[in-house]
């Protein structure tokens, strides 16, 4: 809340300090697997990134993961081109935070171990089955 008591949405700052509660939170395997792969939050994912995705609506990015997945660094011959990274996107959260009506830091987690979850080299349905959001199908 607001000095004046109203309501206001969190920062990109306040959001990141909620990431990285959840990442200490986690089992000391996969917490020490992710504690070197920073948090960036922006509101909104870029134009360039919606592309590459092909995705229309920027609301339906709410995290990505970049970075080389760990099963495949083995196979590299040269290091990684872009550094790794857990991208945070503010807006979609909140979007998706209201339309859930559940508490903000299950969101974030949600979004978190999603990414987590292709940091261990899992691709979408992989993710979504370990979510429960997907069969095995």
């Amino acid at each position: 809340m607001s000095a004046d008591g109203a309501a206001r949405p969190p920062t990109t700052d306040e959001l990141a300090a909620i990431g990285e509660a959840i990442l200490l939170g986690l089992p000391e395997p996969i917490r020490a697997a992710v504690a070197s792969i920073p948090i960036r939050v922006c509101d909104w994912p870029d134009d360039a990134t919606l592309d590459a995705m092909g995705i229309d609506d920027p609301l339906d990015l709410t995290g990505l993961y970049t970075g080389v997945p760990l099963g495949e660094r083995a196979s590299l011959a040269l290091p990684p081109s872009e550094p790794e990274m857990i991208h945070l996107y503010r807006l979609p959260i909140l979007f998706e935070w209201c339309e859930r009506g559940c508490n903000l830091e299950e969101v974030v987690f949600d979004v978190l171990t999603h990414e987590i979850g292709h940091h261990f080299g899992m691709d979408e349905h992989a993710v979504l089955r370990m979510e429960g959001r997907e069969d095995g199908g």
